[in-house]
């Protein structure tokens, strides 16, 4: 009787491991199937682009102003615009993300009840809609702060909304730094701000450099903020200060796409290709800068 009741136990062992192999498979299957879904798709809309886009793509379409004439039309004012934009987004949000990051780990009682809330809500903010940034920007830097809707309304706004992003990047690059180091600085003598500057940050500088540049990445490619701020869509000029009115590369393209002629849309097709080979070199950039303090480290 122990025998067989050994045997049947080891029977239904046996059913549960190939149950489970064939969930495995499934959804190993499933997996792969969405992901080569996703990357066909991909591909589709970047070769649409391409044959809409690369026809309308010359020197003069860089250097001229929009125009309501599709074959007069450029991205000028857009690009330097961006320039702008970008640049008062890395200055605002670089050094209050990462002071944020430093603080959380290295400075605040982990323990406490306000570490754990102030956790949670920038876990909670970096999923926040885009939209909803766009409209705080809207009452806070336009409306109360009285910005205007200038470069600088949308360059803190656009803070707004990648700060969470930076600040757990960050965070987590700073808890990569082994313990071993950090005290090692310590019986040497250093100070806790000494250690950070010397030991911590040089350490934990690529993964916040790659977080710093993908987020500055995902927000020049955002729109709706911008906007919501009041962001315009046609500017025959260049920028000359951060209270200037502006546009950007995404509205620009947003413009045009609205436009019904279709030679417009050949337009946007190529200002979708610029904003392609900005947001790629930025990329690139990050990941130029992981692999050179990498080596550093190593």
């Amino acid at each position: 009787m122990k025998d067989y009741f050994a045997e049947q136990s080891q029977e239904e062992a046996n059913k549960r491991v190939r149950k489970r192999k064939m969930l495995d498979k499934f959804f190993q299957g499933a997996m792969f199937l969405c992901t080569i879904f996703g990357i066909v798709m991909l591909a589709v809309l970047l070769i649409y682009v391409l044959q809409e886009g690369l026809a309308w793509l010359d020197f003069d379409f860089l250097t001229s102003y929009p125009s309501r004439f599709p074959e007069q039309a450029g991205l000028k004012s857009a690009f330097v615009g961006s320039i702008w934009v970008i640049g008062l987004v890395a200055l605002i949000s670089f050094p209050l993300g990462v002071g944020t990051a430093l603080y959380l780990e290295e400075y605040a009682d982990q323990n406490s009840w306000f570490f754990r809330i102030l956790k949670l809500n920038i876990a909670n903010l970096a999923g926040v809609p885009s939209v909803v940034y766009g409209l705080l920007g809207l009452a806070v830097f336009v409306e109360l702060l009285n910005f205007g809707r200038s470069i600088l309304a949308g360059a803190a706004t656009l803070s707004l909304l990648i700060l969470p992003v930076i600040i757990v990047a960050a965070q987590e690059a700073i808890k990569s730094v082994p313990d071993s180091l950090k005290e090692g600085a310590y019986a040497l003598g250093m100070t806790k701000w000494q250690t950070i500057k010397a030991v911590v940050f040089p350490y934990a500088a690529p993964g916040i450099f790659t977080g710093v540049i993908l987020a500055l990445s995902r927000a020049m490619g955002e729109a709706a903020p911008l906007l919501i701020i009041g962001a315009a869509g046609y500017v025959p000029f260049l920028p000359r200060g951060p209270f200037d009115i502006f546009t950007v590369l995404p509205i620009q393209i947003f413009n045009w796409t609205l436009r019904p002629q279709s030679e417009f849309h050949h337009v946007a097709s190529a200002g979708i290709i610029v904003l392609l080979v900005v947001l790629l070199t930025a990329n690139g950039i990050a990941i130029i800068l992981r692999n050179k303090y990498q080596k550093d480290i190593d």
